[in-house]
């Protein structure tokens, strides 16, 4: 079956409508519906389905890529079982979370100690999940992505590229740190990803983008930590408002990073009004198109994108503007991750 890039997108159940199977893709995109530590406000497992129906009307061509619509990239099945599983989850840890606010965070630990195990054991496993196949693919060649969910999700794949390459680096795009520390009681919560990776050997630096909504203590463990460099967007905004352009900015953050670069882009990194339904909005951020030219300025210094990962895109009660973003902030990942690899 040929692409047509001027015709009408079909939705075929590959992501933006592509004729490529897992065998003959480049990129393969392993979609994870899971938000069960997400505590503020639920939906984000449910962005796979909703980036995947959205991607198909998107327009293919792009300004820094010839023939775009020519990527081999694949998003495998979303997993119907492990959506049921995080939804039965997060139908017991709702009373949870509530006693969390109720009764402080001692009392409701100990309240719900075994469901907390329970959930924790059940993460190691999605992981290990994730770990394996990631594992196959790279060893085939493939470059892998991850699209969540909330973002704990691709710590599998984070340490499947660590044994994969003697060293990279992880360039963050998020509102918040997520270096908080087994959060809530759950190790592999969504706001610990980033205190998991840099525990990583392969990991020699985390480069920290759009940051404004973090806590005292992971202001200082990145402030000590010899592996993590922070660009917090309060500090990014002011010099802009001093004169430096964004231009001399992304070289600051690109120069920051390894030859080989991982990009975890959690779409709350944007303006809220590009993602009104992400699990933790926070005002401030990025347009989706100063992030493009981040990755493209990247691609083009020749850094080369090793994996990457989208995720906490919630669709929202109706609509698609969530989806429809996070589709286009898929588009701009795949085609600055083929860009790199050219």
């Amino acid at each position: 079956m040929s692409f047509d890039p001027n015709g009408v997108g079909v939705a075929n159940g590959n992501i933006f409508g592509f004729p490529v199977n897992e065998e003959q893709a480049e990129i393969v995109i392993i979609p994870i519906p899971w938000d069960v530590t997400a505590s503020y406000s639920k939906g984000t497992s449910r962005g796979p389905e909703a980036i995947l129906k959205a991607s198909t009307q998107l327009d293919f061509f792009h300004p820094k890529l010839d023939q775009a619509y020519d990527i081999k990239v694949f998003m495998t099945a979303i997993s119907q079982e492990w959506l049921a599983i995080n939804d039965a989850y997060n139908t017991q840890t709702a009373p949870y979370f509530e006693a969390l606010e109720r009764e402080g965070e001692e009392v409701a630990l100990a309240q719900f100690a075994d469901l907390i195990q329970d959930i924790n054991e059940a993460h190691q496993v999605l992981k290990s999940h994730l770990k394996e196949r990631a594992s196959g693919l790279l060893q085939k060649g493939k470059c892998v992505g991850v699209l969540g969910g909330e973002h704990s999700v691709p710590l599998g794949l984070l340490e499947a590229l660590g044994e994969h390459y003697k060293e990279i680096s992880i360039l963050q795009i998020d509102a918040h740190a997520d270096l908080r520390k087994a959060y809530e009681g759950f190790e592999q919560s969504h706001a610990s990803i980033m205190y998991n990776a840099v525990q990583l050997d392969s990991v020699s630096g985390l480069v920290q983008v759009g940051i404004r909504d973090y806590c005292d203590e992971e202001q200082k463990f990145a402030q000590n930590h010899p592996k993590i460099q922070t660009f917090y967007d309060w500090a990014l905004k002011e010099e802009n408002y001093q004169g430096t352009n964004w231009e001399t900015q992304c070289a600051a953050i690109i120069s920051a990073l390894s030859d080989n670069v991982y990009i975890s882009w959690d779409i709350d990194g944007l303006l809220p009004y590009l993602c009104p339904h992400t699990g933790t909005p926070v005002p401030g951020g990025f347009e989706v198109k100063e992030i493009g030219y981040l990755l493209f300025q990247l691609a083009e210094a020749g850094k080369r994108i090793v994996g990457f990962d989208l995720n906490e895109v919630s669709p929202g009660p109706q609509g698609d503007w969530d989806a429809n973003v996070g589709a286009r902030c898929l588009w701009q990942l795949v085609c600055a991750t083929q860009k790199s690899r050219l």
